[in-house]
C-alpha cells in the first residue's frame, strides 16, 4: 500500500512538472521544404516593437473555391506565427456577409472569381482583405496581388509569396511613432495636383504629405534649405521650367544631408494633346538645367525618344457606321510598355509599366551603385529630336529590322555616398548646412515625367493603373508606391517582396479525368479492405473455436 502511494505521488509530481515545463517552454518547428512559416529577422524586429494590443481581422472567410481555401489556410497559419512571436498580436476571422457595404466604403473591394470545378465554370465573390487595428489607428491589407496573371494558380502563388511583406509592411507602418515626411516640389511648372491624385492619395495614407515650393529660394535661400532638410523625401514630378543655380544647390544639399529623392523628368517636350488636336506635333529637347547635377550622381538622360514594339494602345477613330464614329485600339510605339527588374523588391511581380514619350538613361562610372528598375524590350528604335511626330504613322507597316537598338534603361535606382555637384565649385549662397557628400543615401530617377500622371474622367482623377479609353491595366501606381516605400525604408521590409515559394497545386484536367478512380480509391477501397478483414477474422475465429 505504501509503495502504491509513493508511485502515485511520483506520477502526480511528474505530471505537474511536465505541465510547468510545457507552459514555460514553447517552440514551433517549421518542417516545410522552403521554410515558408519561418519569420525573417526583419519581420521579427518589426513584430517585437508591438508593445500593446494589435488586432488582425481577416475577412477571407466563407464558402469559396478550393484554391482560395488554400490561401485562407496559409493566411491563418502565417498570422498565427506572428501571434506566437508576440502575444500582443490577436487574430480574428470574420465572414463579411452582413458588412459588405461597410467594407467597400473602407476601401476593401470584393474580387469576382471564375471557378472551374469538376469541369464546370461558376462565379464566386470573395473579400481578400485583412484589417489591422493598433490603438486609434487602422490599416487594410490586400491578400491578392493587383497584377494581371495568367491563371488562378499563379495568382494564388503570388498571394502566398506576398503574405509576409504585406503584413510586415502594414504593421511597420501602423506602429511607427514618427511618420516619415514626403513633399512634392513645386515652383518649376510641375504636374498639377489633380493629375497626381491617384498616386499621391495613396502616399498620404502612409506618410505625412505636403507641398514645398522652391520659389522661396530667391528671397531666403538659407531658410529654405534648412526647412527642406527637415524632410525625408522630395518628389520632383515633371518640371517644365529651368531650375536656377540656387534651386539646384538647395536640392543638391538636401541630398547630401540625407534627403531621399524621386525624380520623374522629361528631357523632351512632347504634348500629346497637341498631337490629337492637330495630327502632328514637334518634339524638341527641354532644358531643365539639371544635366550637371545628375551627371555628378552618375547618370545622364538623353534627348532621344524611344519607340518600342512592345507598346501600350491608344484609341483612334477608324470611320463611321450609321452616323456613329468607330474607334479602334492600336499600338502606339511612343508609349513603351516596360517590364520591371524581377530581382528587386521594388519591381518584382508588378504589371508592365506604361511610359509616354520616354527618354533613355545612360549610367556613368563612379562610386554609386546603380540598379536598373525599368527596361524596354530588345525591339526598340531611337528617334532624335527635334522631330515632327505624326499621328498617322500609327498606321504604317512596322519593319522589325528597323527596331534593333536593344534594351533601353528608363528608370534607375542610385545608392551610395553622393558627391555634391558643387564640391569644387563656387557656392550660389553660403550655408552652415553645406556637405561635400552624403552618407548611404538613395534616389530613383525616371526618364518620363508622365509615369505618375493619371487621366481625368468627368472632372475626377482616374486610377493611374488603368486607361479610361482602352481599359488596359498597368503597374504604374504599384511601381511608384513601392519606390517611395523603398526610399523611405530603413528596416529592409521592402526586400521581403523578393520572397519566392514553390506552391504545389493539383492538375485540374488530370483530377477531372481521374476523379472517379480516386474517389473509389479513397472512399470505397478502404471499406472493402475493412470488410475483407472482418470476414477473414470472423472465419478464422469460428474455425478456431468450433
Amino acid at each position: 500500500m505504501h509503495k502504491k502511494i509513493k508511485n502515485c505521488t511520483i506520477l502526480i509530481v511528474g505530471l505537474l512538472l511536465l505541465n510547468s515545463i510545457n507552459q514555460s517552454i514553447y517552440k514551433r518547428i517549421d518542417l516545410t521544404e522552403n521554410k515558408r512559416y519561418t519569420l525573417s529577422e526583419t519581420t521579427k524586429n518589426i513584430v517585437s516593437k508591438v508593445d500593446k494590443h494589435l488586432l488582425i481581422t481577416v475577412y477571407l472567410e466563407g464558402d469559396f473555391p478550393s484554391e482560395f481555401r488554400r490561401l485562407q489556410t496559409e493566411t491563418r497559419q502565417y498570422i498565427e506565427e506572428l501571434s506566437a512571436e508576440n502575444s500582443n498580436i490577436k487574430i480574428n476571422f470574420e465572414i463579411p456577409d452582413y458588412q459588405q457595404e461597410e467594407l467597400i466604403k473602407r476601401g476593401m473591394l470584393p474580387s469576382q472569381l471564375t471557378v472551374e470545378e469538376e469541369g464546370k465554370l461558376s462565379e464566386a465573390i470573395i473579400f481578400p482583405w485583412a484589417e489591422i487595428s493598433y490603438g486609434n489607428k487602422s490599416s487594410i491589407v490586400s491578400l491578392l496581388p493587383n497584377r494581371i496573371l495568367t491563371s488562378q494558380e499563379e495568382q494564388l502563388q503570388k498571394a502566398i509569396e506576398n503574405l509576409e511583406y504585406s503584413f510586415s509592411s502594414a504593421i511597420n507602418s501602423i506602429t511607427q511613432r514618427r511618420q516619415k515626411r514626403v513633399v512634392v516640389i513645386t515652383g518649376n511648372g510641375e504636374l498639377n495636383d489633380l493629375y497626381q491624385y491617384s498616386f499621391l492619395s495613396e502616399i498620404a495614407k502612409k506618410y505625412r504629405l505636403a507641398k514645398f515650393t522652391l520659389d522661396s529660394v530667391a528671397k531666403s535661400p538659407q531658410q529654405t534649405l534648412q526647412d527642406l532638410t527637415t524632410l525625408d523625401l522630395a518628389i520632383i514630378a515633371k518640371p517644365t521650367e529651368k531650375f536656377t543655380t540656387q534651386e539646384k544647390f538647395t536640392l543638391d544639399q538636401f541630398i547630401t544631408n540625407g534627403g531621399r529623392t524621386l525624380w520623374m523628368l522629361d528631357k523632351v517636350q512632347a504634348d500629346q494633346d497637341s498631337l490629337f488636336s492637330n495630327g502632328k506635333m514637334l518634339a524638341y529637347p527641354r532644358d531643365l538645367n539639371l544635366t550637371d547635377l545628375l551627371f555628378s550622381y552618375g547618370i545622364r538622360i538623353n534627348s532621344a525618344l524611344i519607340k518600342d514594339l512592345y507598346a501600350a494602345q491608344i484609341p483612334l477613330a477608324t470611320g463611321k457606321i450609321g452616323g456613329q464614329t468607330q474607334f479602334k485600339n492600336l499600338d502606339w510605339l511612343y508609349h513603351p510598355l516596360v517590364g520591371g527588374n524581377p530581382n528587386h523588391g521594388i519591381t518584382k511581380n508588378i504589371s508592365p509599366v506604361r511610359l509616354q514619350f520616354a527618354n533613355q538613361i545612360d549610367t556613368l562610372k563612379n562610386n554609386i551603385k546603380k540598379t536598373p528598375l525599368l527596361v524596354s524590350s530588345l525591339l526598340t528604335q531611337k528617334v532624335g529630336t527635334p522631330n515632327f511626330i505624326h499621328l498617322q504613322s500609327i498606321a504604317e507597316e512596322v519593319i522589325e529590322a528597323n527596331y534593333k537598338s536593344g534594351n533601353q534603361l528608363f528608370a534607375v535606382l542610385l545608392e551610395g555616398n553622393f558627391n555634391s555637384a558643387y564640391k569644387n565649385r563656387v557656392k550660389p549662397f553660403e550655408t552652415s548646412l553645406y556637405k561635400a557628400h552624403s552618407n548611404n543615401n538613395k534616389m530613383v530617377v525616371i526618364a518620363d515625367g508622365d509615369i505618375g500622371k493619371n487621366q481625368i474622367l468627368k472632372g475626377q482623377p482616374y486610377d493611374l493603373n488603368s486607361d479610361k479609353w482602352t481599359n488596359q491595366q498597368f503597374g504604374n501606381k504599384d511601381f511608384l508606391l513601392n519606390t517611395v516605400d523603398y526610399l523611405l525604408d530603413d528596416t529592409g521590409v521592402i526586400q521581403l517582396r523578393n520572397k519566392t515559394l514553390k506552391i504545389k497545386t493539383l492538375d485540374k484536367q488530370k483530377t477531372f479525368k481521374e476523379r472517379i478512380f480516386w474517389q473509389f480509391f479513397n472512399v470505397v477501397f478502404p471499406l472493402l479492405i475493412l470488410f475483407a478483414f472482418g470476414f477473414v477474422f470472423n472465419y478464422l475465429r469460428k474455425r478456431k473455436y468450433r
